[in-house]
Protein backbone atom coordinates (compact mmCIF):
# COMPACT_ATOMS: atom_id res chain seq x y z
CA UNK A 1 0.00 0.00 0.00
CA UNK A 2 1.26 3.21 -0.82
CA UNK A 3 1.76 6.31 1.93
CA UNK A 4 0.46 9.06 0.32
CA UNK A 5 -2.77 6.94 -1.95
CA UNK A 6 -3.81 8.63 -5.07
CA UNK A 7 -6.99 8.76 -6.13
CA UNK A 8 -8.42 7.10 -9.34
CA UNK A 9 -8.56 10.02 -10.84
CA UNK A 10 -5.24 11.06 -10.68
CA UNK A 11 -3.99 7.92 -11.61
CA UNK A 12 -6.16 8.23 -15.01
CA UNK A 13 -5.08 11.93 -15.36
CA UNK A 14 -1.22 11.30 -14.75
CA UNK A 15 -1.71 8.41 -17.25
CA UNK A 16 -3.17 10.18 -20.55
CA UNK A 17 -1.14 13.37 -20.12
CA UNK A 18 1.99 10.60 -20.38
CA UNK A 19 0.29 8.50 -23.34
CA UNK A 20 -0.73 12.24 -24.72
CA UNK A 21 2.56 13.28 -24.90
CA UNK A 22 4.20 10.50 -25.55
CA UNK A 23 2.23 10.16 -28.82
CA UNK A 24 2.67 13.52 -29.75
CA UNK A 25 -0.69 14.53 -29.72
CA UNK A 26 -2.10 18.00 -28.10
CA UNK A 27 -5.38 17.66 -25.60
CA UNK A 28 -7.02 19.13 -29.01
CA UNK A 29 -5.79 16.36 -31.19
CA UNK A 30 -6.87 13.65 -28.70
CA UNK A 31 -10.29 15.64 -28.16
CA UNK A 32 -10.72 15.27 -31.89
CA UNK A 33 -9.65 11.52 -32.26
CA UNK A 34 -12.36 10.64 -29.26
CA UNK A 35 -15.00 13.09 -30.83
CA UNK A 36 -14.87 15.34 -27.31
CA UNK A 37 -14.82 19.03 -26.82
CA UNK A 38 -11.02 20.07 -26.23
CA UNK A 39 -11.59 21.33 -22.90
CA UNK A 40 -13.21 18.10 -21.75
CA UNK A 41 -9.42 16.44 -22.06
CA UNK A 42 -7.87 19.70 -19.98
CA UNK A 43 -10.55 19.14 -17.33
CA UNK A 44 -9.95 15.25 -16.92
CA UNK A 45 -6.03 15.61 -16.99
CA UNK A 46 -6.85 18.60 -14.36
CA UNK A 47 -8.40 15.80 -12.55
CA UNK A 48 -12.16 17.92 -12.69
CA UNK A 49 -14.62 15.35 -14.43
CA UNK A 50 -15.24 11.79 -13.51
CA UNK A 51 -14.86 9.97 -16.83
CA UNK A 52 -17.36 6.76 -17.66
CA UNK A 53 -15.98 3.71 -18.85
CA UNK A 54 -17.28 4.29 -22.09
CA UNK A 55 -15.05 7.29 -22.09
CA UNK A 56 -12.40 5.67 -20.61
CA UNK A 57 -12.16 3.12 -23.28
CA UNK A 58 -12.78 5.58 -26.13
CA UNK A 59 -9.32 7.39 -24.77
CA UNK A 60 -7.43 3.81 -24.68
CA UNK A 61 -7.99 3.13 -28.01
CA UNK A 62 -7.06 6.67 -29.34
CA UNK A 63 -3.82 6.29 -27.20
CA UNK A 64 -3.62 3.03 -28.90
CA UNK A 65 -3.21 1.44 -24.95
CA UNK A 66 -5.62 -0.87 -22.51
CA UNK A 67 -7.96 0.61 -20.37
CA UNK A 68 -6.04 -1.16 -17.94
CA UNK A 69 -2.76 0.92 -18.82
CA UNK A 70 -4.73 3.96 -17.94
CA UNK A 71 -5.84 2.55 -14.63
CA UNK A 72 -2.54 1.28 -13.44
CA UNK A 73 -0.38 3.56 -11.11
CA UNK A 74 3.08 3.32 -11.82
CA UNK A 75 6.06 3.61 -9.67
CA UNK A 76 8.08 5.94 -12.16
CA UNK A 77 6.16 9.03 -12.25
Amino acid sequence: MLENPETIKEIIARNIRKYRAGANLSQEKLAEMCLLHRTYIGSVERCERNITVNTLCTLANALNVTVIELLTAHENR
